[in-house]
């Protein structure tokens, strides 16, 4: 790319990024606050989102890789807008960071190694049932 050339930003795209991510957002900001715990306990509400906003992210990833859709805005809407401020990975750590603050290592690991795993597991069930339903229809 020549230098001082920057790329053209479709704005509609950018429009779609900016209202998934300001759902997604809105909606975690309310679980996190509906169903916060205290700091030294396992934090069930960033848990939650973690692992369904994953399972959506394959869910929806696969869906549009297999099946993309007739607007091109639904990708960017629902995977980088939504499903990206909806989960909060970030949060997750300073979460662990707190409770290591209180002396909960074990708790700490613990919450860190079954997020991971949770995660890496809603992705794989969600593309997999993605790919089950286009197989059978």
């Amino acid at each position: 790319m020549p230098t001082g050339v920057l790329p053209s930003i479709d704005k509609r795209e950018l429009g779609a990024i900016f209202l998934g991510g300001a759902l997604g957002g809105l909606l975690r900001v309310w679980l996190s606050q509906s169903f916060a715990s205290g700091p030294v306990s396992w934090p069930w509400a960033i848990f939650a989102i973690n692992v369904t906003g994953s399972f959506a992210l394959a869910c929806l990833a696969t869906w549009f890789r297999e099946r993309p859709p007739e607007s091109t805005f639904h990708h960017p809407l629902w995977t980088i807008g939504f499903c990206g401020t909806y989960t909060t990975f970030s949060t997750m750590q300073l979460e662990i960071l707190m409770l290591m603050d209180h002396d909960r290592y074990g708790l700490a690991a613990g919450y860190a190694f079954v997020s991971i795993t949770a995660g890496y597991l809603a992705i794989w069930v969600g593309s997999a049932l993605v790919r089950r339903k286009r197989a059978i229809v």
